[in-house]
């Protein structure tokens, strides 16, 4: 994952002073790698300490070693990723704002994937494999992202428990067990009804996976297994569009790697697309 990326995902957890050095690195990445510690305190405005204090909260033992991920995130970035940085205008034509739509997409779906380890989808499928009940839970956008998973799940024949209602699904919550699994999903990790849900989930044992955004949230705490969407949001400002793509993607990839280790899996998909056959003109 991108220092960036986590740079930009971690901003709202940060002290003033620190979202000054983040946001001063942010800005202009490719100066900012160029320049030493006294030189980036400079621009931001802040103690060289502070900078030194800044890179040990990231994880990094030093400014050196911040600034290597720095040099290399910048290097990586190309003319695609740098037309995501670029807002939607009121005035953009159709050609340009298709063109910055799609790269925001893309950024958000090769961000997404690269920050969740295999180890732990694979962790979270074989839950959801073995699973009693599955329960799916979210609001919003999120709530359309959860039906489309049930969709899939009862195509393989897992047995689901989906509700739009918020009432209902706190419903299902109170009836689980130890041997079911609940997805949760939360682009903010704090929506109240997903997060009610998923306490009262916990409450009886069952196994939470939650799909929430990078940054740290009360949602992603409560989770055996914790999955992450990178967004842009703040660049495209319509409708959780990157964010519902982000979890769109995630849970296309568990539910394709179900299929891939259930061995009626084939046989079930071909069957529901047989049984609706007669329904298409």
């Amino acid at each position: 994952m991108s220092i960036l990326t986590l740079m930009q995902a971690q901003r709202g957890t940060l002290s003033a002073g620190e979202r000054q050095i983040a946001d001063t690195i942010l800005d202009d990445p490719d100066t900012m790698a160029r320049l030493s510690s006294s030189e980036l305190a400079r621009a931001a405005g802040r103690s060289q300490s502070s900078v030194v204090k800044f890179c040990q909260k990231l994880g990094f033992s030093g400014y050196q070693d911040l600034r290597l991920e720095i040099t290399r995130a910048a290097a990586a970035r190309t003319a695609t990723v740098e037309a995501v940085h670029s807002t939607i205008d009121l005035g953009d034509d159709a050609s340009v704002t298709a063109q910055k739509l799609l790269a925001s997409k893309v950024n958000a779906l090769q961000e997404t994937l690269g920050i969740n380890p295999p180890a732990r989808l694979d962790a979270a499928r074989d839950a959801l494999n073995t699973a009693a009940r599955v329960q799916l839970s979210g609001v919003g956008a999120s709530s359309l992202v959860a039906r489309d998973f049930a969709y899939k799940l009862q195509k393989l024949g897992i047995p689901v428990l989906f509700d739009a209602d918020s009432h209902i699904q706190m419903a299902h919550a109170a009836s689980l067990t130890p041997k079911d699994v609940v997805v949760s999903l939360s682009q903010s990790g704090t929506s109240l009804e997903t997060l009610r849900i998923a306490e009262a989930a916990a409450r009886r044992d069952a196994t939470l996976v939650t799909v929430t955004g990078l940054h740290p949230n009360p949602l992603a705490d409560l989770a055996a297994f914790a999955l992450r969407t990178v967004t842009d949001e703040d660049q495209v400002r319509s409708s959780a569009i990157t964010s519902r793509d982000a979890q769109l993607i995630l849970l296309d990839l568990l539910f394709l790697r179900l299929v891939q280790i259930r061995d009626d899996a084939v046989e079930r998909i071909s069957g529901v697309a047989k049984a609706v056959a007669p329904l298409k003109l």
